[in-house]
């Protein structure tokens, strides 16, 4: 008979290998996304990260619960970060550590597109296809910073257009998982978009 905590390490293992994402940014993600029920999770996960429907309902399952040991992928979200081993663990420390799933979640976002670089700098991470496309990182202990390189971005209120030669054309504060919306996701596709 088959070892089923073998099979679900297994099947934790390949879901980390195909999302590029640990468990527990996973489940980071799912905190920000505002689902609430464990299927609204299940179907959240499944849409945004393109999950079968078990994959899914096996990372919703251990929401909250202890992960057994995936050998160095995941198993112990609580324990302290290796900033060697996630760059984002020097951006999101102290009272800005609080900020992580809301990067999480823009990166969840702008995955979804397609393939690019992240490229961690010492205040943000750079996004970069054939150019940088965009930077996200802390800008307070309330709200994260979305630099956007696209010319022609439509004049709104949460846009900060800023002055010409600089590193983006305009950037946008997020302090909630609601920030992390369609209209934020349509102008970093945009931006994705003109770096191809």
């Amino acid at each position: 008979m088959a070892d089923p905590i073998a099979a679900t390490v297994t099947q934790l293992r390949n879901i980390q290998a195909r999302t590029g994402m640990t468990i527990a940014q996973l489940h980071a993600a799912v905190a920000t996304s505002g689902a609430g029920k464990h299927g609204e999770k299940r179907s959240w996960l499944m849409e945004r990260f393109k999950l079968g429907y078990g994959d899914a309902n096996t990372v919703v399952h251990f929401i909250d619960k202890p992960l057994p040991d995936l050998g160095g992928g995941g198993a112990a979200p609580a324990a302290a970060p290796d900033a060697d081993a996630d760059p984002l663990a020097t951006l999101y420390t102290g009272a800005k550590a609080g900020l992580r799933p809301l990067h999480e979640a823009v990166m969840a976002r702008v995955r979804g597109f397609g393939a690019f670089e992240e490229a961690p700098k010492k205040t943000y991470v750079s996004l970069r296809r054939k150019k940088q496309f965009a930077m996200v990182g802390p800008a307070t202990k309330d709200s994260v910073e979305i630099g956007l390189n696209a010319k022609d971005l439509p004049a709104h209120p949460r846009l900060k257009v800023q002055p010409p030669g600089g590193m983006c054309q305009a950037t946008t504060r997020i302090t909630s998982a609601a920030d992390v919306d369609d209209m934020l996701a349509g102008w970093l596709r945009q931006a994705y978009d003109a770096a191809g």
